[in-house]
C-alpha cells in the first residue's frame, strides 16, 4: 500500500487507537503496540521482517531514553519526600509576597513541577495555598486555577519532566542528532513566558465568577485539611535553599556548560562526559540523595527508589510502544510519499504537531501519551515538513508539549485532583481547568511561532 490511501489507513490506525485508550479503555502501551502491529500489516510491511522493526523500535527507544527518564522521575520523588519542594515554594512566597496569592502559586506551580508531576505537585502544594487564601481572603477558585496551571505549563515543556524528556529524545534520535535537552530547556523557559501571563490573568477572571464548595456554604464535613505549618512539622526541619535548588539546577548548568563548549570547539572530556544528559540528571540524583541524607533518611532511598520504579515503568513501556510506532511508520512508504508531497504539511510547520497533540490529549487524557505518541509519529516526518535543525526539533517538542495541554476535562487524572483537591464542583472544573488549560494550550502556541520567527 502506498500513497493516499496509506495516508487513509494511517488516519483509521490513528482513530483507532484513540478510541482504543479513550472508550474501551484498554491500556495505551496495548492499543499503540498493536495498532502498529496492524499498521505494519496494512502498509505492506514484508511479515518477516514486522517482528525486527518492532523490536528495533523498542528497544531503541529504550536505550536512549529510559535512564534519564527514570533518573528524572526519582530526583521528583526525593525532592517531594524530603520537603525540598515545600522550600522551593516557601522561597517563591518570599518573593512574591502572601498578598499575591494568585501570582505566588502561579510560579511556584511552574518551579516546582519541572521536576516534580503535576498531580503531585499539586497535592504537595495544596496547604500552601488553602494557607495563602486565609491569610489573605482572596479567592480560593483564582489561587487553584493558577496553581494548576503554572504546574501543567512546566510538566509539558521542561525536562527533567519525563514527556519532554521522551518526546526530545525520540524526534533527535529521528533526525539522527545528539540530543540537545538544554535547548529544549531554554525554549520551554521562553515558551512558558505567555501561557503564565496569560493563566494568571485567567485565573483573577475566572476567580470572581466561580465559587468552590466552601464559598457557597455547602458542607465540607469529613475532609481533613493539613495546615501548611503541619506539613512543614512532618517533614522535621526543611533542606535549606541550595540544596532544594541543587538537583534541578546543577544538572542543567553542566549542560549548559558542555554545550558553551561544544560551541567553541573546546573539548574538555571530563566536561562533555558530566554535560551528558544521563550523567548530569545523574548528577542531580546524587544531589537529590545528599538532601535525603541530611534529613537522615537515607534507609528511605530502597522503597522511594522502588515506588519512583512503579510510576515511572507505565512512561517507559508507553514511550518505548510510541517508538515502535515511529519505526512502522518509518519503515513504510508513507515518508516518501509525503516527502514527495510535503508542501502542504510544510506549510503548517508547527500546526502539525501541535494539533495531533491536542487531539491525541483531548481525545485519551494523559499528557505524557499525548506527548510520547505524537513524537513517534512526527519524528520520521521532520525533513519532510521541514523541521530537521536542532533548534527547530526542540521548539517542535514545544509544539508537541502545547498541544498536550490542550484541553484537560473528564478523561484527565489531573483534572480530578484539581476539582477535588480544589474543592469544585464538577461542572466548575470544566469552567476553570478545562477552559483554563485551552487558554495556555492556544498561549503557549502563539508562544511558540514568536520564538519560531527569531530562529528561523
Amino acid at each position: 500500500m502506498s500513497g493516499i490511501p496509506l495516508i487513509i489507513a494511517f488516519v483509521i490506525a490513528i482513530i483507532l487507537m484513540i478510541y482504543a485508550i479513550s472508550k474501551l479503555k484498554i491500556h495505551p502501551f496495548l492499543s499503540i503496540m498493536a495498532i502498529s502491529l496492524i499498521f505494519a500489516i496494512v502498509a505492506g510491511i514484508p511479515l518477516a521482517e514486522i517482528p525486527n522493526v518492532i523490536g528495533t523500535g523498542f528497544s531503541n527507544t529504550f536505550k536512549s531514553i529510559g535512564i534519564v527518564i527514570i533518573f528524572g522521575a526519582l530526583i521528583g520523588t526525593l525532592l517531594e519526600k524530603t520537603g525540598a519542594a515545600l522550600k522551593m515554594a516557601d522561597i517563591v512566597v518570599r518573593l512574591v509576597g502572601k498578598k499575591n496569592p494568585e501570582l505566588a502559586m502561579l510560579l511556584m506551580g511552574w518551579i516546582v513541577s519541572i521536576p516534580v508531576f503535576c498531580d503531585s505537585g499539586f497535592v504537595i502544594l495544596s496547604p500552601i495555598r488553602k494557607a495563602l487564601v486565609k491569610r489573605t481572603m482572596k479567592s480560593s477558585v483564582a489561587s487553584t486555577i493558577a496553581l494548576s496551571l503554572g504546574l501543567y505549563i512546566s510538566h509539558c515543556f521542561i525536562p527533567p519532566t519525563p514527556g519532554p524528556i521522551a518526546a526530545a529524545n525520540t524526534l533527535y534520535t529521528g533526525a539522527n542528532q545528539d540530543v540537545n535537552l538544554l535547548l529544549v530547556i531554554i525554549f520551554g523557559v521562553l515558551a512558558s513566558i505567555l501561557p503564565l501571563i496569560a493563566s494568571y490573568f485567567f485565573a483573577i477572571w475566572i476567580g470572581k465568577r466561580v465559587k468552590d464548595r466552601e464559598e457557597l456554604g455547602e458542607s465540607n464535613e469529613g475532609q481533613i485539611v493539613q495546615t501548611y505549618e503541619e506539613l512543614v512539622a512532618s517533614y522535621g526541619k526543611l533542606p535549606n535553599a541550595w540544596l532544594s535548588f541543587a538537583p534541578i539546577v546543577v544538572p542543567i548548568l553542566l549542560m549548559a556548560l558542555s554545550s558553551a563548549l561544544a560551541m567553541a570547539q573546546v573539548n574538555i572530556p571530563i566536561i562533555t562526559f558530566l554535560g551528558t544528559p544521563i550523567i548530569a540528571i545523574g548528577v542531580g540524583v546524587l544531589f537529590a540523595l545528599y538532601v535525603l541524607a541530611t534529613q537522615k533518611r537515607t534507609g528511605d532511598f530502597y522503597e522511594l527508589t522502588n515506588e519512583t520504579l512503579k510510576v515511572t515503568g507505565p512512561i517507559l513501556f508507553i514511550t518505548a510502544a510510541g517508538g515502535v510506532l515511529g519505526n512502522v511508520i518509518a519503515n513504510t512508504t508513507m515518508v516518501d510519499f509525503i516527502k514527495e508531497n510535503s508542501t502542504a504539511l510544510a506549510a503548517m510547520g508547527l500546526m502539525f504537531p501541535f494539533l495531533l497533540s491536542a487531539i491525541l490529549k483531548t481525545a485519551q487524557g494523559s499528557s505524557t501519551v499525548a506527548l510520547t505518541t505524537t513524537a513517534g509519529i512526527i519524528a520520521p516526518l521532520l525533513t519532510s515538513i521541514g523541521l530537521a535543525t536542532p533548534e527547530l526539533i526542540a521548539l517542535t517538542v514545544i509544539a508537541i508539549g502545547a498541544g498536550a495541554m490542550t484541553v484537560s476535562h473528564a478523561n484527565d487524572s489531573y483534572f480530578w485532583v484539581v476539582t477535588n483537591f480544589g474543592n469544585m464542583k464538577v461542572e466548575d472544573g470544566y469552567k476553570t481547568q478545562t477552559l483554563g488549560t485551552l487558554i495556555a494550550g492556544i498561549a503557549s502556541l502563539i508562544n511558540v511561532y514568536l520564538i519560531y520567527f527569531f530562529i528561523r
